[in-house]
């Protein structure tokens, strides 16, 4: 217990400023804050605070441990209180963050969840806007690319492959690329991203990006997918989206032995909010729902 205080004392005074607003947080005098940290530093080995007459800052080992040690005692906190929460139902308003194409993996798992959790209320937004979780009152996110928000824990679910697609009709007037190199001949219909503005990246296997001729871009994915099947151009899908339209030959797969490895969406939630019994149900049936989670 001795250490767990330490280690709390080092996170409260590393994200305040002062042993004084640590102590005040945690219910202690500011010199117990100062004492406990010290020790942690001993346990430890390492010079964790740089300590002035005006501020204190967390030395470059400091705030890598402070970046672990948040995390631990945020696991922590969440394993209690799904303890104290163990016997509660399920219940109340679920806000739920996805991309606009997420409706096509997750919808399907809706009606079985509302069914297990009559008293949980869902409330989707399908957006490819990024979102600040804590500041919009979202409970779960889902998305793909890398976790650049500390404050969020991450649990991945569904891998999915991005994959080049063009019509029939498309390549039997413009030909089928054969090497990368040709894609410089051929239509491209992208997807821009809807905050940054930046056109997706097509994750072929070659140290640079090839030049890509954009005859289309669009901040919907939905609307990419239409223009390609519409023999607009080559397009960069996900394979869910596209797997009906593989089937029945409306789309074809080009340069397949040459794209790279795919991506993962994850469900978000704070860290710094207790898993309530209705997020933690909800990321639950996600994970048991989806392939490959």
């Amino acid at each position: 217990m001795e250490q767990l205080t330490g280690l709390r004392a080092f996170v409260k005074t590393v994200e305040l400023g002062s042993f004084v607003a640590a102590g005040r947080a945690m219910e202690l005098s500011a010199s117990a804050v100062g004492k406990a940290v010290a020790r942690l530093e001993q346990e430890v080995g390492v010079r964790l605070l740089q300590r002035s007459t005006r501020s204190i800052q967390p030395t470059a080992e400091g705030r890598l441990f402070h970046e672990r040690c948040r995390r631990i005692l945020d696991d922590l906190d969440d394993a209690q209180a799904m303890l104290s929460h163990a016997t509660e139902a399920p219940r109340g308003r679920l806000r739920v963050s996805a991309p606009i194409v997420g409706h096509h993996f997750l919808m399907p798992l809706v009606p079985g969840f509302l069914a297990r959790y009559p008293e949980v209320e869902l409330d989707i937004n399908f957006s490819d806007r990024s979102i600040d979780l804590i500041e919009e009152g979202v409970d779960v996110a889902i998305r793909s690319g890398d976790l650049r928000d500390s404050r969020l824990i991450a649990r991945p679910l569904q891998h999915f492959r991005l994959l080049l697609c063009a019509s029939p009709g498309y390549l039997a007037r413009s030909g089928t690329p054969l090497a990368v190199r040709d894609l410089a001949q051929h239509a491209a219909v992208r997807f821009r991203h809807p905050d940054s503005g930046k056109l997706l990246d097509w994750p072929l296997d070659v140290p640079e990006e090839p030049r890509l001729r954009t005859v289309l871009a669009c901040n919907n994915i939905e609307a990419v997918l239409a223009a390609a099947l519409r023999g607009v151009g080559i397009a960069c899908l996900p394979d869910f989206l596209v797997q009906g339209a593989l089937a029945d030959g409306r789309l074809v797969r080009v340069l397949d032995a040459h794209m790279g490895p795919g991506g993962q969406f994850k469900a978000l939630w704070p860290s710094s909010r207790h898993l309530s019994p209705k997020v933690r149900v909800f990321v639950d049936w996600l994970g048991a729902g989806l392939p490959g989670a």
